[in-house]
């Protein structure tokens, strides 16, 4: 249920009391975010849903009744068009395409943090009013509206110190930007230190997926900024 204030009602889904309370609180210390309800298996999350009408499920996939993913389809036939963003220790490949399928938000590994979990949260919220707000001018409209949807691909045979998440998350934000980024604004983007920003800047740019351009100031060491090639 749309709230016209802007607050983003959230449903948390974990067969683990303990896990989900503490996703609760890790998602009511984003701004226009508010858990409205916790349930601890499939049908307590269609249950729930039918109740409380959340605009955003965090729904784990390891639930004691069913698959995780099973709930969507069910959700989709009961009417209900929530947005879904899986929280899982599940890491397989079928599992991930399977949800890209069944159009998930996003994909979050546990286990996880604060600092894994806003930037991710932040992304969807903008992504959201994005396209409660859109006005279709052109195919280029029609692009943008698909792709905030979506999940990236997993990033493969990263260097030792990278994260597929962290990763997944400056692709992404490289990817939506408008323009070029420097490792400060990408950082500030995601939430992630200066330092680390700049090394997964530079592995996209060694892997040929990120361009870099120098920019020169009046004085110092000119800034590379990044720009995503795909």
């Amino acid at each position: 249920m749309t709230d016209t204030s802007g607050t983003i009602d959230v449903l948390v889904v974990d067969d683990d009391f303990m896990v989900a309370r503490v996703h609760r609180t890790f998602v009511e210390r984003v701004p226009a975010f508010r858990v409205v309800g916790t349930a601890g298996t499939g049908e307590q999350a269609i249950t729930a849903v039918d109740e409380l009408r959340p605009d955003l499920v965090l729904l784990d996939l390891y639930l004691p009744d069913v698959f995780g993913l099973d709930v969507i389809p069910r959700l989709r036939t009961a009417g209900h068009d929530c947005d879904i963003m899986v929280i899982s220790a599940a890491r397989e490949a079928d599992t991930v395409r399977g949800a890209v399928r069944h159009g998930v938000v996003d994909y979050l590994l546990k286990p996880f943090d604060y600092e894994d979990l806003k930037p991710r949260l932040d992304r969807y919220a903008a992504r959201r009013g994005r396209l409660l707000t859109t006005v279709v001018r052109g195919q280029a409209d029609i692009d943008r509206a698909l792709s905030a949807g979506s999940v990236p691909a997993a990033v493969a045979g990263l260097p030792k110190g990278l994260s597929v998440e962290t990763a997944d998350l400056v692709q992404r934000t490289l990817r939506d930007a408008d323009g070029t980024l420097s490792a400060a604004e990408c950082a500030a983007a995601t939430g992630i230190s200066r330092v680390s920003a700049r090394r997964y800047l530079e592995y996209f740019h060694t892997t040929g997926t990120a361009a870099v351009a120098l920019r020169y100031g009046a004085a110092g060491r000119p800034e590379r900024r990044y720009g995503w090639r795909g």
